[in-house]
C-alpha cells in the first residue's frame, strides 16, 4: 500500500494495495470470541473509573475550591459523556481490539492511528503502577497482614491480576464485575451515611485568595481555579473511553457496545455527583482537599474511626483493585492491536491457548511493575496518564468528525445523537484539558511529550514501512481506501 503496509512477512510496494497476510499469522492473535455482554461490558467501563470517586478528584478543591471543581466536573462529565457516544458510533462502524486507534487509523491515516494508540497505551500503563502503589498504601493503612507500601505489595498486585487475566476474559471480567459491585455499593452506602451529616455552609469554606481574578467564596482561587481543577474533575470518568477495546470479544459488539457504554458513563455521572456532594458537605472542603482518603475524612470528623468509615475504607481498597484490573485488560488489549498490526513488534501481539495476549499483559505489567518500584511516585504518573488521555480524547473526536464529514453514507448501526456538533464539544473540551495538565503539572506534561518523541521516532523510521495489511484496522482502511478511488473513477 502507499503507506507502508505489507503482509508479514514480504515487504511490498504494488501500487493498488498488499498481499493479504497468511492465514497462520492471524490465527495465533485472536481473542475469545463473544465471552462479554452488556452486563460485563458496563461493569468493565465502571470498574476503569470507580477508583477514582474514592481519591484523586478531591485534589481539585486545592485548585479550584469547590466551585471551581464543580464547574470542571460538570465540563468534564459533558467532555465524556459527548466522547463516549461519538465512540459508541465508531465502536459499532469499527468493532475490532484496537478501539480508538482503530477508528483514528480509519479517519486519520497511519500517522493518526499511531499518535492515537500510543497516547492510549501511555494512559493504560502508567495507571496501573500508579494504582498498584495506591494499593500499597491502603494495605499499610489498613494495618493488612502486617505489610508496608513497597515492591512486594506491588509485584504480588501484578502477579495475581495478570495470572487471573491469563486464565481467561470471561472470568476475568466476571471477577472485575464482582470487585466493582462492591465498590460501587460501598459508595451508595457512603453517599448515605454522609448526607445525613450534610451542611451547604461547609461546602465553600476555603480561604479565598482575594489576588486571584474574579476571587469568591465559591470560587477562592479565582476563573483560573476553573482550568486547573479539568484534570481533577477528570478522575471521575477517567478511562471510561476503553470499553471499545472489548470489541473483538463481545457479543453482537454493534448492539452491545453502544449500550454498555451509554449505561456506564449514566452510572459514573450519577457516583460522581453523590461522592463531589457528600465528601465535601459532610466534612467542608477544607478539610477533604489534601487527604490521601477523602471520603473516610469525610466520615471521621473527630478522627476516630466508626463502622461506616471502616466499611468504606476497605472498599476504597476493592476500588483501587477494580480500576486496577481493568486498566491492565485495557493496556493488553492495546498493546495487542497495535503489534497485530506492526506498529509495535509483532510478538507482542501473540495469544495463548485460552485466547489470552500474554506478551501484552506480561510486558507492560512487567513495565508497570518497575516503574512502581523504582519511583513510589504514584501522583506523577497518574499525572502522565492524564496527559495521554487528553490527547487521544482530542483525536477520538477528531476522527468522528472527520468520518461523518469524508464518509456521510457509512453504514452507522449506532448514531450519535447530535452528530459532529457532539464529538465536536467533546473535541474543544479535550484541548483545553489538554492544555490545564500544563498548569497542573509541567514535569508529568514533558515527561509524556519526551515518551511520544521516542515513540513517534519508532514509527517514522522503522515501523510504518512494515504494517500488516490483513490485520482488521488495516483492512478497514484498505476497503475504505478502494472505495473511495471507485467513486473517484
Amino acid at each position: 500500500m502507499a503507506d507502508g503496509t505489507e503482509s508479514p512477512r514480504t515487504s511490498l510496494s504494488p501500487p493498488g494495495g498488499a498481499a493479504p497476510a497468511e492465514d497462520a499469522y492471524l490465527e495465533r492473535r485472536t481473542l475469545r470470541r463473544g465471552s462479554a455482554g452488556p452486563l460485563l461490558l458496563t461493569g468493565l467501563g465502571v470498574a476503569y473509573v470507580v477508583s477514582g470517586d474514592f481519591s484523586g478528584w478531591n485534589f481539585g478543591l486545592a485548585e479550584g475550591g469547590f466551585g471551581g471543581l464543580a464547574i470542571a466536573a460538570v465540563l468534564m462529565g459533558l467532555m465524556y459523556t459527548c466522547m463516549v457516544f461519538a465512540l459508541a458510533e465508531l465502536a459499532a462502524i469499527l468493532p475490532t481490539a484496537g478501539g480508538g486507534y482503530g477508528f483514528a487509523r480509519r479517519a486519520l491515516g497511519t500517522w493518526g492511528g499511531f499518535l492515537t494508540g500510543t497516547a492510549i497505551l501511555i494512559e493504560y500503563v502508567l495507571a496501573p503502577a500508579a494504582i498498584s502503589i495506591f494499593i500499597g498504601d491502603y494495605v499499610e493503612s489498613l494495618g493488612l497482614f502486617g505489610l508496608e507500601s513497597s515492591w512486594p505489595v506491588y509485584l504480588a498486585c501484578f502477579v495475581i491480576f495478570i495470572g487471573i487475566h491469563l486464565w481467561g476474559v470471561g472470568e476475568a471480567l466476571r471477577f472485575s464485575l464482582i470487585v466493582t459491585a462492591i465498590a460501587v455499593a460501598a459508595l451508595l452506602i457512603f453517599a448515605f451515611g454522609a448526607f445525613t451529616d450534610f451542611d451547604s455552609a461547609s461546602l465553600d469554606d476555603i480561604p479565598v485568595d482575594h489576588s486571584a481574578l474574579g476571587a469568591s467564596s465559591w470560587l477562592p482561587f479565582g476563573l483560573l481555579g476553573i482550568w486547573s481543577a479539568f484534570p481533577f474533575g477528570m478522575w471521575f470518568f477517567l478511562g471510561v473511553e476503553g470499553v471499545p477495546l472489548a470489541a473483538e470479544e463481545t457479543r453482537d459488539p454493534a448492539r452491545t457496545l453502544p449500550r454498555a457504554m451509554a449505561w456506564s458513563v449514566g452510572i459514573l455521572l450519577v457516583l460522581a455527583l453523590l461522592t463531589f456532594l457528600a465528601a465535601t458537605g459532610a466534612r467542608g472542603a477544607n478539610a477533604v482537599q489534601d487527604a490521601g482518603n477523602p471520603l473516610v475524612e469525610a466520615l471521621q470528623p473527630d478522627g476516630k474511626a466508626t463502622a461506616l468509615s471502616r466499611v468504606v475504607n476497605y472498599a476504597g481498597l476493592a476500588g483501587l483493585v477494580a480500576s486496577f484490573f481493568s486498566l491492565i485488560y485495557a493496556g493488553s488489549r492495546q498493546l495487542f492491536a497495535l503489534s497485530r498490526a506492526g506498529y509495535l513488534p509483532r510478538f507482542l501481539s501473540l495469544t495463548s491457548r485460552r485466547k489470552a495476549p500474554y506478551l501484552g499483559l506480561l510486558v507492560p505489567g512487567a513495565l508497570g511493575f518497575a516503574l512502581a518500584a523504582a519511583t513510589g511516585d504514584g501522583a506523577r504518573m497518574l499525572n502522565v496518564a492524564v496527559f495521554g488521555a487528553t490527547i487521544s480524547y482530542a483525536l477520538m473526536s477528531l476522527s468522528h468528525i472527520v468520518l461523518r464529514r469524508r464518509e456521510p453514507g457509512l453504514h452507522r448501526p449506532y448514531r450519535t445523537p447530535g452528530g459532529v456538533l457532539t464529538s465536536s464539544v467533546a473535541f474543544v473540551l479535550a484541548c483545553s484539558a489538554l492544555v490545564a495538565t500544563f498548569l497542573v503539572d509541567k514535569d508529568a506534561a514533558f515527561i509524556a511529550l519526551g515518551v511520544y518523541a521516542v515513540a513517534l521516532a519508532y514509527f517514522a523510521f522503522y515501523s510504518r514501512h512494515r504494517l500488516v495489511a490483513a490485520a482488521p484496522e488495516e483492512e478497514f482502511a484498505a476497503l475504505a481506501e478502494a472505495e473511495a478511488e471507485l467513486s473517484r473513477d
